[in-house]
């Protein structure tokens, strides 16, 4: 069995432990999956500005899929490499529809540098939070960029949110959810991580037959269908469970470290 060219992995939840702790142990594997050639790419709903305060997670990466696909990160260069937008228009109907199937929701936008929030918008973010109020929620449509509408309720759960949203008939747009506690994530009609990771595959000449993917929740789940082999830690939603090849232990035991030490040692590699 030989090495995958590309390891494509969630973080939160996935390859970092409670409150994004990066083992050792996963800094380990992803330095010998490196030095044997294999291409390690995050692919998380974070915007890139985490990876100021994840400084030994970003060098430890050569690239980061951020936003849910919406935006490519170069970590060691800093450098934002290309982004999907929404349209202000778009997402604006699709805020006036959502908020009339789900009126409690407070909304925001995702920037990739802040975001931009109506009154009332209470969901802060573990790391690199950077909200910036505005005064109405009509407002929050004249940002610079919108690579997520973000629509927060705290009195419900994701999966509601996110079957609520389904049924609404929405159109121009993905629906996902990253298990953040009463968040629906919205992004532009054909940005997934799915979507994002292949594009990024196909520029180097690497086919999904040659990607080994980890994940967690529904917004992992295409690209766990994509890939050629992957894994849903234990606990994942069922929805990544049901996309996934195969399983790992769970990512506070170090569930995508050992399941990549495995690969490395069978394609003949030292972990």
């Amino acid at each position: 069995m030989s090495a995958p060219r590309v390891i494509a992995t969630d973080l939160d939840g996935t390859l970092l432990g409670t409150g994004g702790a990066f083992s050792e142990r996963s800094q380990h594997v992803l330095r010998a999956a490196r030095g044997l050639g294999v291409e390690v790419v995050a692919v998380t709903a974070r915007p890139p500005r985490v990876f100021d305060e994840w400084a030994a997670l970003a060098a430890s990466l050569d690239a980061a899929i951020c936003s849910n696909g919406a935006i490519v990160y170069a970590p060691a260069a800093r450098m934002i490499e290309s982004t999907r937008t929404l349209d202000a228009e778009t997402a604006a109907a699709v805020a006036k529809t959502l908020r009339a199937a789900l009126p409690s929701v407070k909304l925001a936008v995702e920037t990739g540098f802040a975001v931009v929030a109506e009154p009332g918008y209470a969901k802060v973010c573990s790391v690199g939070d950077k909200r910036v109020f505005v005064e109405t929620r009509d407002a929050i449509f004249a940002a610079d960029q919108i690579v997520k509408l973000l629509a927060h309720d705290p009195a419900s759960s994701a999966d509601e949110l996110l079957t609520a949203a389904r049924a609404a008939g929405l159109t121009g747009v993905h629906l996902s959810h990253s298990g953040g506690e009463g968040l629906l994530e919205i992004s532009p009609a054909g940005v997934s991580k799915a979507a994002a990771l292949a594009s990024w595959c196909a520029a180097r000449g690497v086919d999904s037959t040659e990607v080994i993917a980890f994940g967690d929740m529904p917004n992992d789940a295409p690209m766990l269908q994509w890939a050629g082999r992957s894994f849903a830690v234990a606990g994942a939603h069922p929805e990544a469970v049901a996309a996934a090849s195969d399983r790992c232990g769970p990512n506070d035991d170090d569930g995508v470290a050992r399941a990549i030490e495995a690969i490395l040692t069978l394609a003949g590699g030292a972990a």
